[in-house]
């Protein structure tokens, strides 16, 4: 069995994260999306909210699981018995630095590749942190995200502003 892990903060799931999850899922016979937890970024959503968002967001998906880690995302993989990893490429920008942590992974688990997908071009500009800057500002992000993740948004900073639905 082929099992691949997509980890990242996820903080929020967007659709574009479900895009390239779905296209792993055409690829892999089963696919872990894994949170990490001891990210150096200060999230929005604590870990235990980020997976139960992902679960909502993904229970129409088969053969996945979520999950969270620790440490060097290589060793968890091996802990799994994964044949890869996923990343998602939006753009050019985010090659340099996802080619780095690719090689530095093969350098540790030559035995674990890394796999790049790329998400539909319409979600080629969006990532979380421009979700999170405009639920901040409460503009709707119904197009950008599941609908659970919109309402924890929504609980999160308030509803969007009159007239922007």
């Amino acid at each position: 069995m082929k099992i691949a892990v997509y980890p990242g903060s996820f903080d929020p799931i967007t659709n574009g994260h479900i895009d390239v999850l779905e296209r792993a899922i055409d690829i892999f016979d089963s696919v872990i999306v894994t949170v990490a937890r001891n990210s150096t970024k200060i999230p929005l959503f604590d870990t235990d909210t980020r997976v139960e968002l992902i679960r909502g967001a993904i229970a129409h998906l088969p053969n996945v699981e979520v999950d969270t880690f620790d440490g060097l995302i290589v060793d968890y993989a091996r802990r799994k018995n994964a044949h890869a990893l996923v990343r998602g490429l939006r753009a050019v920008s985010d090659f340099e630095y996802e080619f780095q942590m690719a090689l530095m992974n093969r350098k540790l688990a030559q035995d674990i590749a890394t796999v790049f997908l790329m998400p539909h071009e319409r979600f080629t500009y969006l990532n979380s942190s421009i979700v999170r800057e405009l639920a901040r500002h409460r503009t709707d992000v119904s197009d950008f995200v599941p609908d659970n993740v919109r309402a924890a948004l929504i609980r999160h900073f308030g509803d969007t502003k009159p007239g922007q639905q």
